[in-house]
Formats: structure tokens, sequence, C-alpha cells
């Protein structure tokens, strides 16, 4: 039926009757009739009918509907005229309805017809728009208001049957169809947009451009329209998800069509979208604006309750699949190329929002099982298919895992079936994870490594396999980027070794392709960043990163690499264009040396760096020092713009944390600081395998640019800022993941990382004490975190003192993990340090407490854990009980511990397990509550006590005691007496009673003293040579060592009491000797530097603790049956296998030293019953088992008998001195007498050989005429009394003497004045063999002069050689010619010189020192003398001095060293050949 304008006229004038005519009938009031109320209604109606408009009509009956507009203000005044109102509304459709019959009678049209066609009209005139209107796609409010009037009249119609929708929108589409009409009419429930689609296929191409067109208008309007076309945008998408979704099956043609027309509708939408966000399209800013507002869409279609689940379902999967398939135009290779473009950062926002939208109902598994599905059975759009990877992996933290296993059922599934589709698909998934860096997921090199480097990867079933992979990887060259090339080459996969052939075609191919980028394997780094995570380096950045690897190799090992050697020779373009210009960049130097600068050095002494290159060097390094001190510096180029960007991006992160945005959002803002610090520094990581590399931290020059530095200072005010803002929101634990994203990503940029410990290395130990709250709760939060990253951090080696430094430095200097790194650098020497560690460790600890998941094992690092335990009970007394137990010790009611403890203890656990973690959090970052209630919470909370279960939580006796040691007690917190309360609580109330698993020391008063000693002896003999600032710099005197040293003494005297009070008498003190024993087994080496250098520093260590100790602990005494005797077997054992090692000068030991030991002999000796007898043995024992003591003894006797004598007296009631220290108050005057001449013929005293010869020397040397010598009738004297021992002994202490002028730059005077001695007493001595037996190594046959060599050092006993070549040739022919007559001799001196050829050889003689003393003796004329003074006592040598097996040996030695004194040896000393058997037998007598 076709309804037109002209069919429908006016009422006819006629019927029309006028005010007058009307009022002229009546004639007066006539009276009231009794008319019935249905009679009144219809005389109203005829009434109204007899001047009535449809249209005016219409209004007035919509406008009863309480729905629209302003009439809802009046409808809405209450609910007690809703009844009224439902009769008034009533009564307007029932005269609407009866004019429209009325007129429908008149002009033979149906009440339908005219209904529509008034309601067309009515709907035309008002959306009619003005002229000055020149947007047609949006009505105006009035427009709208009226139009939702008129719709509400014409559902009263539709619901009354007089109105037909379909005929209305058949004539509706004959006009200008606009989408809100269309939109009101389905919102109404008037003409569904179901049924308008299902009509005409025209429909679905007009809605398109309707839409679009509504979407354009959507970023020009003001809030309250934006809002009412947002709404019709989302309502018309709810209608079509809905109509063309939510039935399961179709099996009616009709209904097919229909759904595909909603569906045709739904991704023409999406495909414009996509180029709207498309860089290739025009007007791109424009087209975004527009897109935007239908991608606001599809989060409300989402959540719109009138579709249901697996309708949206089926709607976010067809619509994911629309993306991913979406133009693909692009081919792999393509992608391949193209990738590094296609990150998360780079990527449209709009299209990222889009995906995460699609994706909020599906997990991980289902999204990633999807997007397997559609590239193996579409043909995709490779951007889109990467880009929604990269989104997933960003939003979602367990799409890591989830996307390793898709990669390995990818790879089994292409090396199962040789498939090339899914190869490829894995290499592309695999390298866009990598892009998005470590915090994401994991490099490309390690990828690669793990799925092919060994030989139980996907590969290394068979040959096939082999060659499938490498015809991949060579098909793939011509396409791929440098940087995986370079991981295939420098990581190349397993081949077995008879396949190397086919590896070996892949990298010369691989190399030929590089070469073409012009990107050479010469210019490849030493070593070099292979992740494949980052685009090619420039050759200039990686010869940085190699030269930052090489310094730190050099500082840590004091050797040049072998990378760097080996390029030197087999890469030397590279080493020379790329690696030596930028070592040699000019800077300001430190002034004292620092790594970098020893490893130029060290180049430079190996003839690596040229010596023109090395002077250009230090004339450039001299000008950028004038120029820094003159304030010129150089502008960085764009700079300013980066930082800028990065702060705006660090707000935006800010505000995000600030209004509790969700996880995606946040991990998506830190991806674009990511993206924006790669360009802040553009070198990819030194090295993408996390924690291989360890970053060196510097002290004294810049570590970093000034860009660095402002960008490392935003990035830490970002976080703490950051971190305080979520706080105000929830407590850490339900903050999510932000803060460990924030770790990560600094994790990703080596550089800005080393720079950011750098900033931390300098601020926590010089500047933490003026930090705010803020930056403590934010420093102290980052360093919790980056011990929760754990091995993904790189270590960290601590600074040292020189490249070449001791092995004790080194081992101080080991790679540490980052966050104990800097845990260590918190100090704790000072009374303002220790306050600031205090506030940040419990900050740490808090936070580390409260984010961590409860399963978590070690939230904090334990050394910040351990300064907590050592400074909370040192700074807060009320703390000093163990963590959880009670009140403090300064409470009132506190109890001694053991006595009734039990019940305040439970109580205080029951307490401390009521207070949550985030309690305690709450309480620290309230500026209300103090530090020292915070300290307390923290103390007694359940959460915190139970960490101390773990044994790597534990702060040992050990540990306290190295940090007592370190603090200065000038500036001390506590006072002396204060300090003093404090140790011995620790001591006596906390570590001794507490079991050794708890770190403490078992109740044993022994095990307490040793771990003292060994502290004590650890602080002084290592140290830490990274320590920088006051701490670092702090005297020894100023240490807490002289308190703990009275704790010790405490200690040991009251061990010494109650073990003679247990033992009745009898004291054991052994365990000192057990220490140092322990500590000086550890290096075994005696001829190697630094294990000498080592025990001297443990000795000297240990020698300064004992010497503050009683004398008396040093020596033992035991029950042997009924009587006590003194054990000095360990103090005898001590002396010889250590402190001889170290005596300076050699065979003589300290003064302070031997008084200490014979002070501890003679005190001890009042615990035996006879003192004198027990004197009397231990110094027998001394001459047979200790000869260095005796020696010593009789060297410094002159100082030690007052001091012994005195405390005899003490001791004895002034008895007289015991038989043997008598004895030597009677060798040392003989001796004075024999020196002055004056013996008037007294007998020389019985005593030991060894200690006349020490008395003899001391008296010797310490006389007037010491530089003079002693005369030869003197020494005359004592060879015709037959005390020749005593000649040997002085000998021995004149050699002695000699080698010690050698090795000491004392100059040529005391060299000569010690061979003057020696030849004086050597002519005495030339007749016999005794004197021979000195330069014998340490054999049986030395017999009794076995003991000179005990107690020398072995640096004298290998320099004997060189001693008896200075002494030999000084003697004149006459004793010569007597010396050779002497048995053996010849064999000592053709030893004496192989040995002293080899020493020479080996570099172990004294080496010159001439700018210490000029005029000092030159060693190597030695050796020439020794030659020719070894050849004539040969010639001199009768032909049967040497058996045939010394000839033998000599001829062995002789002919490596010296063929000519061999030659010599057996031509001058040869024998007539006898055949063997008479060799036999002259050997045999």
């Amino acid at each position: 039926m076709s309804l037109e304008v002209s069919t429908v006229s006016a009422p006819s004038q006629s019927q029309k009757a006028s005010l007058s005519s009307l009022l002229a009938s009546r004639n007066g009031k006539r009276p009231r009739e009794h008319v019935s109320a249905v009679e009144l209604q219809e005389a109203a109606i005829q009434l109204l009918n007899s001047n009535q408009n449809l249209s005016d009509l219409l209004l007035e009956v919509g406008q009863q509907s309480p729905k629209f507009g302003k009439f809802s203000l009046y409808w809405d005044a209450g609910e007690k005229d809703a009844p009224d109102r439902c009769i008034v509304q009533k009564t307007g459709t029932s005269f609407l309805l009866s004019e429209l019959q009325r007129q429908s009678e008149e002009l033979g049209v149906p009440v339908g017809v005219l209904s529509v066609r008034v309601v067309l009209d009515r709907v035309l005139e008002i959306t009619t728009p003005a002229e000055k209107d020149e947007d047609h796609t949006l009505l105006s409010p009035v427009q709208r208001t009226q139009l939702c009037v008129l719709l509400q009249s014409t559902r009263e119609l539709l619901s009354a049957g007089t109105f037909s929708p379909r005929l209305l929108w058949q004539e509706y589409w004959k006009t200008q169809p606009r989408l809100e009409v269309v939109y009101h009419l389905h919102a109404e429930n008037i003409l569904a947009l179901e049924d308008l689609l299902e009509s005409d296929d025209r429909v679905r191409i007009w809605l398109v451009k309707q839409l679009q067109a509504l979407c354009g208008l959507a970023y020009a309007q003001e809030e309250e329209e934006g809002e009412a076309k947002q709404k019709i945008l989302s309502t018309i998408m709810c209608a079509l998800v809905q109509a063309g979704f939510e039935e399961a099956q179709v099996t009616a043609s009709a209904s097919r069509k229909f759904f595909q027309r909603c569906h045709s509708v739904l991704d023409d939408m999406l495909s414009w979208l996509l180029d709207s966000v498309n860089p290739s399209q025009g007007s791109l800013e424009q087209g975004e604006a527009a897109a935007e507002a239908w991608v606001r869409v599809f989060e409300v279609s989402l959540s719109h309750a009138s579709v249901l689940g697996e309708a949206l379902r089926r709607f976010c999967t067809r619509s994911l699949t629309h993306i991913l398939t979406h133009c693909p135009r692009l081919k792999v290779s393509d992608a391949i190329a193209m990738q590094s473009n296609w990150t998360f950062a780079k990527t449209n926002p709009l299209l990222t929002s889009l995906f995460c939208k699609l994706c909020v109902l599906f997990s991980v598994e289902e999204l990633l099982s999807h997007l397997q599905q559609v590239l193996e059975s579409h043909e995709v759009n490779w951007q889109h298919v990467l880009c929604c990877l990269s989104t997933l992996l960003v939003y979602h933290s367990d799409a890591q895992h989830c996307l390793k296993e898709m990669l390995s059922r990818l790879l089994s599934t292409a090396f199962e079936a040789y498939d090339l589709e899914s190869m490829i698909t894995a290499f592309l998934l695999a390298r866009q994870g990598a892009l998005e860096g470590p915090a994401v997921f994991a490099s490309y090199s390690d990828w690669f490594k793990l799925a092919f480097g060994g030989a139980s990867g996907y590969h290394g079933n068979s040959k096939k396999s082999l060659v499938f992979l490498l015809k991949f990887l060579s098909d793939l060259v011509p396409f791929d980027p440098p940087q995986y090339l370079k991981v295939h080459i420098l990581h190349p996969p397993y081949v077995p070794a008879k396949h190397r052939s086919l590896l070996q075609e892949y990298v010369s191919l691989a190399k030929t392709r590089l070469a073409d980028l012009k990107v050479s394997v010469e210019e490849m780094g030493l070593y070099e960043d292979v992740s494949g995570a980052a685009e090619t380096v420039q050759p200039q950045h990686q010869a940085q990163q190699d030269i930052e690897k090489a310094v730190s190799l050099f500082e840590s090992t004091g050797k040049i690499s072998a990378m760097v050697m080996e390029a030197s020779i087999f890469r030397r373009p590279y080493f020379l264009s790329r690696f030596l210009p930028a070592l040699l960049t000019p800077r300001l130097l430190p002034v004292k040396a620092d790594a970098r600068m020893n490893f130029i050095e060290a180049l430079r002494r190996a003839d690596k760096i040229p010596a023109a290159v090395y002077s250009s060097y230090t004339e450039s390094c001299q000008s950028e020092t004038q120029r820094q001190q003159s304030g010129v510096e150089g502008p960085v180029e764009g700079s300013e713009a980066l930082l800028a960007v990065l702060r705006a991006q660090l707000q935006e992160l800010r505000r995000l944390l600030s209004s509790g945005a969700k996880h995606g959002d946040v991990s998506a803002q830190l991806a674009r600081v990511s993206d924006t610090l790669s360009e802040v520094s553009p070198e990819p990581p030194e090295e993408k395998e996390v924690g291989h590399a360890a970053i060196q931290l510097h002290t004294g020059a810049p570590s970093s640019s000034e860009l660095h530095t402002k960008v490392v200072n935003a990035l830490l005010r970002s976080f703490c800022q950051c971190l305080l803002d979520a706080s105000r929101v929830s407590p850490p634990s339900r903050q999510g993941a932000w803060a460990a994203q924030f770790v990560k990503l600094l994790l990703g940029h080596r550089q800005l990382l080393a720079a950011l410990l750098h900033r931390l290395w300098d601020l926590l130990p010089n500047q933490g004490h003026s930090l705010g709250a803020a930056h403590v709760l934010g420093l102290a939060a980052l360093l919790v975190q980056l011990h929760a990253a754990g091995p993904q951090c790189p270590m960290v080696l601590p600074p040292s003192s020189s490249s070449s430094s001791s092995s004790s430095s080194s081992e101080s200097c080991r790679p540490l993990p980052m966050s104990e790194a800097l845990s260590a650098a918190l100090p704790t020497h000072t009374a303002d340090h220790m306050n600031f560690s205090l506030r940040f460790c419990v900050a740490a600890v808090s936070y580390g407490l409260c984010s961590s998941p409860p399963q978590e094992q070690q939230p904090v690092p334990s050394s910040l854990y351990k300064k907590l335990l050592y400074l909370v009970p040192r700074l807060v007394p009320e703390a000093r009980v163990e963590p959880g137990r009670g009140a403090g010790r300064g409470q009132e009611g506190g109890v001694e511990p053991g006595v009734g403890a039990g019940r305040g203890q439970e109580e205080g656990v029951s307490a401390g397990a009521g207070e949550d973690a985030e309690e305690q959090w709450h309480r620290l970052t309230d500026p209300n509550i103090t530090l020292t209630k915070s300290v307390l919470e923290l103390w007694r909370c359940e959460s915190f006590c139970s960490l101390r279960k773990l044994p790597e939580y534990l702060l040992s006796f050990q540990e306290w005691l190295s940090l007592e040691l370190r603090v200065q007690r000038s500036q001390d917190a506590l006072s002396d007496p204060q300090r003093l309360e404090y140790e011995q609580w620790v001591c006596e109330q906390l570590y001794l009673p507490s079991a050794v698993e708890e770190g403490g020391c078992g109740a044993d008063m022994r095990r307490a003293c040793t771990v003292i000693l060994e502290a004590i002896m650890d602080t002084r003999a290592s140290g830490q040579p990274w320590q920088q600032g006051p701490e670092a710099t702090a005297p020894h005197t100023d240490t807490c060592l002289p308190d703990v040293l009275c704790r010790l003494q405490e200690m040991v005297c009251e061990l010494q009491m109650t073990e003679r009070l247990q033992r009745a008498g009898e004291v054991d003190a052994c365990f000192l000797f057990d220490v140092v024993a322990r500590r000086c087994f550890k290096a075994p080496d005696s001829q190697s530097l630094s294990s000498t250098l080592s025990l001297q520093q443990t000795l000297h260590a240990w020698n300064r603790v004992v010497l503050a100790l009683p004398a008396v602990c040093l020596i033992p005494v035991r029950s042997e049956g009924a009587r006590k005797t003194l054990h000095c077997q360990p103090l005898m054992e001590h002396v010889n296998q250590y402190q001889r090692k170290v005596c300076s000068p050699a065979g003589l030991l300290p003064y302070h030293l031997t008084a200490h030991f014979l002070r501890g002999i003679v005190g001890a000796s009042v615990c035996c019953e006879r003192p004198a007898a027990a004197i009397n043995r231990a110094m027998s024992e001394m001459n047979q088992h200790c000869p260095l003591l005796l020696a010593s003894v009789g060297r410094w006797w002159a100082d030690l008998s007052p001091v012994l004598a005195s405390q005899w007296s003490r001791l004895s009631d002034g008895d007289a001195l015991p038989e043997r220290l008598q004895l030597l108050v009677h060798c040392h005057s003989w001796a004075r007498r024999w020196v002055r001449g004056d013996t008037g013929g007294a007998a020389v005293p019985s005593a030991p050989p060894l200690l006349l010869a020490a008395c003899l020397r001391q008296q010797w040397s310490s006389g007037p005429d010491a530089s003079h010598g002693t005369g030869a009738e003197k020494l005359a004297q004592l060879q015709q009394q037959q005390h020749r021992p005593v000649l040997v002994f002085l000998l021995f202490f004149c050699i002695t003497d000699l080698l010690n002028a050698y090795l000491s730059p004392q100059g040529a005077e005391s060299v000569v004045q010690a061979q003057k001695q020696c030849c004086e007493i050597l002519p005495l001595l030339v007749d016999t063999t005794d004197w021979l037996q000195l330069f014998h190594s340490q054999t049986a046959e030395q017999g009794l002069y076995l003991s000179a060599t005990n107690m020398s050092t072995e640096e004298n006993n290998r320099l004997m050689p060189l001693a008896f070549y200075s002494l030999v040739p000084c003697l004149d022919a006459a004793v010569l010619n007597w010396a050779v007559r002497a048995p053996g001799f010849l064999y000592t001196a053709a030893v004496g010189y192989c040995k002293l050829l080899q020493l020479f050889l080996d570099g172990q003689t004294p080496p010159p020192q001439p700018e210490v003393s000029p005029q000092q003796v030159d060693v190597s004329q030695v050796l020439s003398k020794a030659q020719q003074t070894l050849l004539k006592i040969i010639t001199l040598s009768p032909s049967g001095c040497l058996t045939h097996t010394q000839r033998s040996e000599l001829g062995a030695l002789c002919g490596e060293l010296d063929p000519e004194v061999a030659a010599t040896l057996t031509m001058q000393l040869s024998p007539p050949d006898l055949g063997p058997a008479f060799s036999q037998e002259l050997d045999f007598l």
C-alpha cells in the first residue's frame, strides 16, 4: 500500500462552528439535568472533536509520559498522584484514537495508515535541520525532546493496535533517514534494529556509513553531546551483537542471511577502525579520533547486561580473527625485516586498547591457542599478530610461560613434520617476545641457545633435522637483521663433529650477509651483545661496552683479558680502529689511578698501544682537564626533550597508580617508559643474559654522563613518589606487580642500571642521613625489589683499592648480588649513620614482609635483616630481648632470663602473632607514629620473628662482632657506660647461652673467646677495601676494638678461673693456638707472595690480640700423675711453624712477643708444686724443640732480665732465679766479658752452643766496636777451647745478618760489614765440615746444626747459596786451598752454585732498589763471581773428592744450567774408567 500526502486533507471548514454561533444558541440558563458519567464523557469527546489537530493532539498525549525532557520533573512530583496521571493518560489516548477513527472514516483510509502518515509528518517536521546547522547527523536537544514525546504517543498507538512500524519504516526509508531517529525507534521498542537489517540489504550499507559519520563527529562536540552519541553507538553495537551472535546454530537461509548482515556491519566497522589507525592512511589524527569513539564502544558493549556471555565470547573471537587477518599484505620476509618496529611501545595505543578489550573474556591459554589456530588456517596480518602478542605479554604476567610452551609445541611440530610454517611462526613469536625486553620475555639469544644449543635440542635427533634447521636459517639470511645473524654466528646450534661442514657453510653465508650490510664480523665486539632484542649496535657503542667488560675483568684478575690480547693480534682492524680510540677517549683523569688507567698502562707495557697514539692521548687528557676546569661543557642534542618526555611518562605512571588503575594499564605505561629509556641510552644492555657479566663499581672519577645522571635521578624520584601514591590507595601486598616490573625495566637497560647503582652507592653512605621519609621508603622498597629479582640481576663488583690487590682484598671484593652490595653500603659506624640505617632497614623489612606472598622464604635481603637485628637492640634498649619474646629489658616487671620468663615470652609471641604485616606498613607510613614505636612493633611482629628461624637470617656472634668493631667510638650513639652495658648484655645474655645452631656459643666460654679472637683478626687482617666515606678513613684507634678486647679479657680470665676450679688447677689454653693454626693452614703455598703477605697479616693480627691477653693463658697446665707440669709444646710448635716464617729480621722474634711468652711460662709455673723445676724443664724443652725462641731469649736477655726477675720475685717471695734463668745470666755475663777481652781465664758456661752464640752475637753487635769486628785472637780462643759449635752458630747469625742486609734496602755498608764479620769467623772453620752443614738442605745430615735451618725463614734458607758465594770469593788463596781439602766442600759449592743459578732464573733473588739506596749491592755481581770461584775450586780440588753418585748428580744439574761447569767437572775430576763394578765398590767405601 502506498500512502501519498494528497490523500490526507484537513477536516472540512463547514464542520467548524464559530464561537459567536455557539454562544448565540444559549438563550438562558437551563436547569441542570441528571446525566451519567458515560454521557458526560461522550459529550466531552464530541466537543473536542469539533475543533482538533491530530499532530498537536499527539504531542499533548505524549506529554503525559514522565520519561522524557522537562516534563518528567512535573510527573515525578509524587507517587500519590499516580492514579490520576493514569486516568489522564488513558483519557488523552482515547481522545487521539477517536479522532483518528473519525478522520479515517471521513477519508476512507485505514486507521493504521492514517496514524503512520501523521507520525511520519510530525517526525519529518521535528527532525528537519535548521539552515544554520551544518551537521545533520544528530538532533539538537530541543528536537530530541520533541521526538521522544512524539514516540511516546506513537508507542501508545502501537499498543492500541492502530499503528504499523513496518509501514513507518517503508515510508521513512524513502526520505533521508537519520541514525538517531532509528536509535530512538529502537529504544522505544517501536521498530527494532533487527527488523531494519532484515528488510533490505541497503540498510546495512546505510548503517555502516551512519555509524562512521557519527564516530567522526564524536571528537568535536560538547561533553553532553558526546555522551548522547556514545550511547547511540553502544546501543546499536549491543543490538548487533545480540542479534548476530546469540543464536548458536542457524538453519534457515533467511536467518543465516540476517546474521551475515549483522556480522557484515560489525566487520565493516572494525575494518574501518583498523584502516583509521594505520599510519599509511591519510589524515591520521582525525581518523584516530573517530576510531577512538568506536573503540570505547567495545568496552561498553562487553559489559552490557542485555548480551549473554557466550554471545560476547563468539563476538570477541570473530573480532580477533578479523583483526589478525585484516589486509594480509605483508609477507613473512617483510615481517622479519620490520618486526622491530612493532613492539608494544611503538604500536598505536588504540590498537593495543582494542586488543585489551577483546581479550578480557579469555585466559592467556585460550588466546594463544586461538592465535595458533588462526596462524594455521588463515593468511594473517603479521603486524597485527605480533602486536597482539606483545600486548598479551605486557598485560598478562603469566603470558611468558604460556608462550614458551606454545613455542615448544611449534618447534616439536616443525621438526616432526618438517613444517616450515610452524618453524617461521616460532621464530617470529620468540623474537617478538625478546623485543619487549627481559622484564617480559627471555632474550632471543637465550631462547635460541636453549632450543638449539645442546645435543638435546629439537634438531639433535637426526641429521635430517639438522639439515632442516640449517636450511631454514640459510633461507632467513637475506632477510634477517644483523643482530639475529650475530646470535646464530656467536651462539651456533649444536652440530656433531662429523657435520661441522654444514654449519661452516651457514656461518660463511651469514658473514657474507653481514659484510653486505657493512656490519663486518671484524666490527663485532669482543663481548658482543647477541641477545637479538635490540637493533644493531653501532661499532663505537659496542667498543665502549667491550672496554667496560675488559676493564672489569682486568680489575678483578689483574691481567689483560685473553679476548683483548687475541683481538690485538687476530682482529687488528677492530682493535686499532674501534677499541683503542674508544679506550683512549680524553677525560678528566682522577688523582689516584683508577682501573681504566691501570688497564691502559698494562696495555702500553705490553706494546699494544702505539707510542704516538698514547702520547696523543695524554696530551688530550691534559686539554680535557683544562677545559673542564674552565667550566666549558658541550651541549647534548635532544637530551632535554627526551627528559621532558620521560618525566611526563613517569608522571602519568604516578597518576595511574594513585587512581588505582588496572595492572594492564600500568604495564603498558611502563613499556612506554622503557621505550623512552632506549632512546636515552641507545646502546643495548652489555649482557642481556642477565647474571653473567658483573657491574664494576668505581669510586673517584664520574662513572656516568650528565644525561644518565639526570635520568637516574628522575627514575629514583618517580619510584619513591609512585610508592607513596600507591600506598595511599592500598598496601604493598595489594598494589600488584608494578614495582617488580619497574625493576625489570631497569634491568633491561644496562648502562642506566650501572649509573643507578653508582648513584645509590654514593647516596646511601654519604647522603643517607639527610634523606626524607619518602625517599627512605622508596629506596628501601627499590632494594627489596632488586632482591626479589634474584638471578635476573647482574652481580656487582665493589670497587677495590687497586687492580693487583692481595688475596684477602680480592676475596672481599668478590662479586656480590646487587641487593647485598647495596646493603653492604649502608653505614653503621656513627650515630647519624646508625639512625639512617635503622630507618632504612625498618622500611625495607616492613615493605618486604608486606609485599611478598606468604610462601616467599626470603622476602628481604638477609644482610638488611641482620643489620636490623644489630641496630635495634643497640639503639632501642627496650628491644634488648629476642624478637617476639615480650617486653624489653628496660620495662617494668621485666624478668630475668631463665627465671619465670616462659609466661612473658608466650604473651609476647601471642601479641606479636596478632600484628599483621599490612598494619605494620600503615604504622610505618603514619607520620603520627614515632620511629621507636614502629621499630618496637616490627620487633614483636610474628612475621618478623619467623624469619629468625631461617639459617640465612640469623645474626651470628661473629657477624655481630664484625659490625661492632667498625663503630667509631668518638661518634658512637652510646656513651662508654652504655656501650659497656650493651656489649656485656650481648656477650653474656644473648650469644653465650644461645645454641650454636642459632648463631650463639652454646654456653661454651671457650667457643665465645675463639669467636671474638677470630673476629678481631678478620677486622685487622682483611678489612674491606671497597668501603668509602668516613668509615673507610677511620683510624684503627677510633674503633670499638678496645671495648671488644676488654670483653675478651673478661671472658678469658673467667675461663681461666673456671678451669682452675673445675680441674683442680689444671688449665688448657690451646684454643688460642688452634685459631691461628686453622687460619694459617689456608695458605699452604709458602713461596707465593700473596700467601706470605696473608700469613704476615694473620700473625700480626694474632700477636696484637695475644699481647693484650694475660700471658699466663698461653701456657696450659697438665696433670702427669700426681704432679702438674707446664705443657709448652703448643707454644713451641706455633713458633716453629708460623712465627719463624714472618720474623723480621729473620731468626729473631720481636722483643714484646718473646717477653710475653717467657712471662707466660714464669706465671704458669706457680700452678705446679715446684715452680723453679717447671721453668727449668720448660727451658730444656725449648733448647731441644724451639731453637728460635731460645735464641731470641738470648738476644733479648738484657731487656728481659729485669722483667722476669721482678715477676719471679713477686711469685716466689724473693727466691733465687731458677737454674735455667740463672744460666742465661751467666751466659750474658761471659759474653760481655769475652767481647771486652777480660775473660780472665774464666771457663765458658756449660750452656747450649746456640744460646752462647746468641749471647755473643748480641754483645758483639751492641758493643762499641761492632763495626770493626771482634778480632781473630778472641775468636781463636773459642777454637782452641774446642767450642767449635759456638763458632758455627755465630757464623750462622752473621750469615743471617748478611742476607737481611741483602733483603732490606740498607745500602752497601751493611752488606760489607756483615761480610767482614763472616770472614773473620770462616777461616777458623774451613778445615772442618761443620760450617758446610749450614748450607745443606733440611736433612738429618745437619745433625746439631739442623736447628739453624729450623730457626730461619723460608726465604733465608733459599738464599743460603747467595750467602755462600758472597763469602767464599772473599777468602784469600791460602784459606781457599785449605778449604777445598775439606770433605764435601766441592759438592757443597757445586750444588750451591746450581741453586744460586736457579734462583736467578726463577727471579727469586733480592731485586735491586736504587731509588731507595743508590749504593745498594747488585746481587747479579755475585753470580758472575760465583762461576769463576766454582771453576777455581774445581781446579784446586783433588780428583777423588767426589763419589760416583755425586758426580752423576752434579753432571745432571750442571749440564742443564751451566754446560761449562759440567765440562770442567768432567775433565778435572773424572777418574780412569775402571768399570761399573769398581765404581760401585768406591761408592760403598
